[in-house]
This record gives C-alpha cells, sequence and structure tokens, in this order.
C-alpha cells in the first residue's frame, strides 16, 4: 500500500524520535553490534546501552544488519527521450527505490541541444521537489558545446550545488559531442573541480553499423546489439580515459556494460589514471541473449543503450571486478518505457526507447550476485552500492555510514529472507521487469529515510515532495585528492637553451623550378671494367640502389650459348 500525500513540506520530525535496538551495524570499513538513536533526521547516538529521551518509537533489529540506505547514481525520471517521456515519474521512481532499501538517488538533467543548461537545471529541480519522496541530487548533461555552456557550468558549480556533469560519445545529432568538444568541456570542469560522467559508446560507428544492420533486414531487438558490438563501448572507454588524462580530469565511465569496457578502466587505474566505473543492476544481474526472444515485446523490454551482452558470462565477470575493487559503484540507469512506447519501434529497432528498470531491484540483486554468491562481504556491499557514491559525488560523511552526525538514511536488512521479483508487485509505473521471476536472498525489512520509516512490514508510507535535494561542493577528495597533487608536482617544463640564430628558409625568396633536373649520377658499378665480351663481371659486381648496370648498354641477345662452364665444354643454348 502507498500513501502518498497531497501535501508538500511536511515536518521531517513528524516522526522524530527512533530508537533502533540490537542490530548489527554494516559500514564500508566494519560490522559490530550497536544501538541507534535517530532524532530529527540525524542520527544522535551509536553504542550500546544508550540513554536516550522517552517517547522513541522501538525497533528490535535483532538478528538483522542495519546498513545506511543505498543510493542509486543513475536514474532517468520522467526524461523525454525518443519521441516519448520515461514512464517512472520522480513520485514513482523514488518510492520504488525506498522499497528496495535506496534512500538517495541522482538523476540525470539532461537539457536538448542548443538548450540552457541552467534553464534545463531549473526545470527538473521543480518536477524533483514536487513529486521526489526521497533525496535526490543531478548530474547536468552536457549535450552541446558553447562560451555560454562555459558560463553555465561556473554558474551550477558555484551557486547550484553540482558537482558532476554527464557527456555522451553516442546518439549522434541528440547529445553526442564530437572529441575536441569533450576535450575543452573537461578542461572547464577541472578547472571548477567537477566530475566528468561519460556515456562511452563509439557514436559514428554505432550510426554506419545501424544502417548496415537494417539494409540487411534485420529490425528487431537483436538489431540493437548487433549494431552497438562491444567493441564500440570499449573503444569509447579508451578514447574518453586518454582524453580526460590529457585535460586531467577525473573521470567516471557510467553504466559498465561489457567485460573489455571493465578491463580498459581496470587497466588505467592500475596506469594511476584516475577513472571510476560503474557497472549497473542490468548488467549485474541479466545478460543480452533476451535480444534473440522470439517474443517481440520481452526482447525489446530489454533494449537499453549500451546494449546487454549476449555472452553469458559477463555479469559475473563484472561482479568479480565490482568486489575486488577494479569497479567502485553501482547505479540503475532507470530508465522505464512501457510496451506501447517501446512499440515506437516496431519496424525499427532504432526507433525502440532505451531503458530499463532497476532502481527498487538493485539491492536485491547485488546481494544475491555478490554477497550470497560469497564473491563480497556486507561491508563491501555498502561500499559499492552507498558509500563510495557519497564519497566520489562529495557528500560523505552525510551520508553513506552510520555514525554520530549523519542523516538518518538506513535500511534494516534480513540477510536470510527471500523474495521473488515481479512486475506484478514491484512499485514503478512500468509494467514490465527485466529480472522478472528472479529469486533474490536479501530483504529490506526497514527503510528510513531522514529519520522516518518509509517502507515496513511490505507497505510504503511516502509523502510525496518530502524528498530534499543534497547540494554536492566541488573538488571532491575522492576524485581530486591525487590530480591536486599532481598539478604541482608534474608542471611540465622546457628546455632552457641558446637561441637559434641561424638562417631561416623562406619560401617567398626560393626562386621558381629550382629542382635540380641533372643526369643520374654515375653508381660505383658503372665504373667497374667489362669483360672482354662486353659484360659485367659478376664475379665483381655489388648491389646497385639506382638500378643501373654496367651492361645496361649491351644489346640483348635472343641466345647466349655457354662456353666453358666448371666442368667442361658444353653446347647447351639458353
Amino acid at each position: 500500500m502507498t500513501t502518498p500525500s497531497k501535501f508538500r513540506n511536511v515536518p521531517k520530525t513528524a516522526q522524530n524520535r527512533l530508537l533502533i535496538k540490537g542490530g548489527k551495524i554494516v559500514n564500508a570499513d566494519r560490522m559490530f553490534v550497536a544501538d541507534i538513536y535517530i532524532e530529527d533526521g540525524i542520527i544522535r547516538q551509536v553504542g550500546e546501552n544508550l540513554i536516550t529521551p522517552g517517547g522513541a518509537k522501538q525497533i528490535d533489529a535483532k538478528g538483522k544488519l542495519i546498513m545506511p540506505g543505498g543510493i542509486d547514481t543513475h536514474t532517468h525520471f520522467e526524461m523525454p527521450f525518443m519521441g516519448t517521456r520515461s514512464i517512472d515519474d520522480f513520485y514513482h521512481g523514488t518510492k520504488a527505490a525506498l522499497a528496495g532499501g535506496t534512500t538517495m538517488i541522482i538523476d540525470h538533467c539532461l537539457p536538448q541541444k542548443g538548450q540552457s543548461l541552467l534553464e534545463a537545471y531549473e526545470d527538473w529541480s521543480a518536477r524533483a521537489s514536487e513529486r521526489a519522496c526521497c533525496d535526490y541530487s543531478f548530474h547536468v548533461g552536457i549535450t552541446w558545446w558553447s562560451d555560454e555552456v562555459k558560463k553555465e557550468i561556473e554558474v551550477l558549480c558555484k551557486e547550484k550545488g553540482i558537482n558532476s556533469f554527464k557527456m555522451f560519445m553516442a546518439y549522434k545529432g541528440v547529445f553526442m559531442l564530437d572529441d575536441d568538444e569533450i576535450y575543452q568541456a573537461m578542461c572547464i570542469l577541472k578547472e571548477q573541480g567537477a566530475l566528468a560522467l561519460m556515456h562511452a559508446e563509439n557514436g559514428n560507428l554505432i550510426n554506419e553499423c545501424c544502417k548496415k544492420m537494417l539494409a540487411l533486414g534485420i529490425t528487431g531487438p537483436e538489431g540493437h546489439e548487433l549494431s552497438r558490438p562491444e567493441e564500440v563501448e570499449e573503444e569509447a572507454t579508451t578514447r574518453a580515459i586518454v582524453i580526460a588524462n590529457q585535460a586531467q580530469c577525473p573521470l567516471y565511465i557510467v553504466h559498465v556494460m561489457s567485460k573489455s569496457a571493465a578491463n580498459a578502466i581496470s587497466k588505467a587505474r592500475r596506469e594511476g589514471k584516475v577513472v571510476f566505473g560503474e557497472p549497473i543492476a542490468a548488467s549485474l544481474g541479466v545478460d543480452g541473449s533476451h535480444y534473440w526472444d522470439k517474443d517481440w515485446k520481452h526482447a525489446a523490454a530489454y533494449v537499453m543503450g549500451p546494449p546487454l551482452r549476449p555472452d553469458v558470462t559477463t555479469p559475473g565477470y563484472l561482479m568479480d571486478l565490482l568486489a575486488n575493487g577494479d569497479l567502485h559503484l553501482t547505479g540503475t540507469d532507470n530508465c522505464t518505457f512501457n510496451p506501447d512506447q517501446k512499440a515506437l519501434g516496431r519496424d525499427d529497432f532504432t526507433k525502440i526507447p532505451n531503458g530499463v528498470n532497476g532502481v527498487e531491484d538493485r539491492m536485491s540483486i547485488i546481494w544475491e550476485k555478490g554477497v550470497y554468491t560469497g564473491k563480497m562481504d556486507p561491508c563491501r556491499f555498502v561500499a559499492v552500492t552507498s558509500t563510495n557514491a557519497a564519497k566520489i559525488f562529495n557528500f560523505y560523511p552525510k551520508k553513506g555510514v552510520i555514525q554520530v552526525g549523519s542523516d538518518a538514511d538506513l535500511v534494516i536488512w534480513d540477510p536470510n529472507a527471500t523474495r521473488t521479483i515481479s512486475k506484478d508487485t514491484h512499485h514503478h509505473a512500468v509494467t514490465m521487469n527485466i529480472f522478472e521471476g528472479m529469486v533474490c536472498h536479501g530483504v529490506p525489512l526497514i527503510t528510513i529515510s531522514n529519520g522516518r520509516i518509509v517502507w515496513e512490514d511490505e507497505q510504503l508510507h511516502v509523502t510525496q515532495g518530502a524528498g530534499r535535494f543534497v547540494s554536492r561542493p566541488v573538488h571532491a577528495p575522492e576524485a581530486y585528492a591525487k590530480i591536486l597533487i599532481r598539478d604541482k608536482v608534474r608542471v611540465p617544463v622546457g628546455v632552457d637553451r641558446e637561441a637559434y640564430d641561424g638562417p631561416v628558409w623562406n619560401s617567398a625568396n626560393a626562386p621558381a623550378n629550382s629542382v635540380s633536373k641533372a643526369a643520374p649520377k654515375q653508381t660505383q658499378n658503372q665504373d667497374r671494367t667489362a669483360t672482354r665480351h662486353g659484360h659485367r663481371d659478376l664475379h665483381a659486381s655489388g648491389f646497385s640502389l639506382s638500378g643501373n648496370q654496367v651492361d645496361d648498354n649491351v644489346k640483348s641477345k635472343v641466345g647466349h650459348k655457354v662456353l666453358a662452364p666448371p666442368g667442361g665444354q658444353s653446347s647447351i643454348t639458353f
């Protein structure tokens, strides 16, 4: 049951005192048993045998885990795209997030080409503040480039609390920037202390591959993956890393979908480059074999960019890298479209709106595929679902950790319970679910957002518009600590040398037709004495680069008689 309210700005202290007793607290660095006292949306005490004011609602968490609420770094709620608008708006999207244990989202504000970034930001901000049930922030898209865009980036960083900007190497003619524009943008982001986000696919190649597939008569969802093969993601990922390194700007690769793209990130990090990789619930939970399903509606539901990979070992491989630190955190790219919206591309896969669900199921998917399989421990789970996001995007320790002074965004988790994912029980507006039928171990029992219980006993108790915008300062230490040091110790230095004072060639003073037409110089071979028969001495000849030989002027004969070869006379003619 969902209990929305038409009233905004409901006091966050309506349920202002909570005491959680007996649970095991899980932070990214350690686990320990303690009680938690919350008041006015803030964690006030953490410890044993707490002395607290009366009147607090008590929650018995014995035998359960208490973790920081999840942070989904990648959503697209009510986004205009490909002739329609994503069906999950800020209300449906954020309440689905809360039901799954996620207490904050970072959405993408994407201006149309030529549109003011500030104008787009104000539009997205107005919609989110009216409808969001949990806290939120924004990445702002750089979808075109000009001097005006440069100025607006500075305003967004200094006045609007934005420290991350998204660019695209794909979606040519819609969002895509050229390499020189990406480099210039990254240089400006570096000046401001912001983080560059990149959708890494080779848009030019994708355009040509789409034409090729359509010419072959391939119009179904499988054409989507065939026209965007893994190597176009890998190439763009590597190219983005090179450009960012030249600009000395920290880079964040969104929705890592393939082994080779993940390997490119891992390799770059071993070389000391500052780059972060974000796999998503979809790339960790399912594969691209669905594109070849006989049911068009089923296959189209999985269409997203970059596509899921048909190699069924990819999700496990990405989870291994996430568990071991080569990849860093998780989002969802939640951008949902109903079947009738997907049907815009029923005769042409290039017109199928790209996007899938994930914001509600992300936490359970990662627990199932990561913790339940033994690939990561609960501390790493907290790191990749919450803490690392808070650090990279610079709102730690406000969120992403359970400690005194942090926001009371928590999830009480039952690691032994199971749930089956289904479109019939999820809280999205979309009527499909790409994880349909998946059984997950690990279930959020209670979600607490800003000190208020918003999910309990499988019931939602949300307030539309209760979510708050989270401002994020620039120069996040997680992204900029090494770069700021390198700026001081790796300054390029020129060579101190005497000035050149010799002549300088001037084409204006060169005589016309000055190229020499002298006869070719005689080679060494041409100076050698010929044999008595007028031919060159084969025992004394050598190789000539000019190709000229001493007997070039002797008229060739039709046949030659061998006079006295070794071993006796001969009458053989050639």
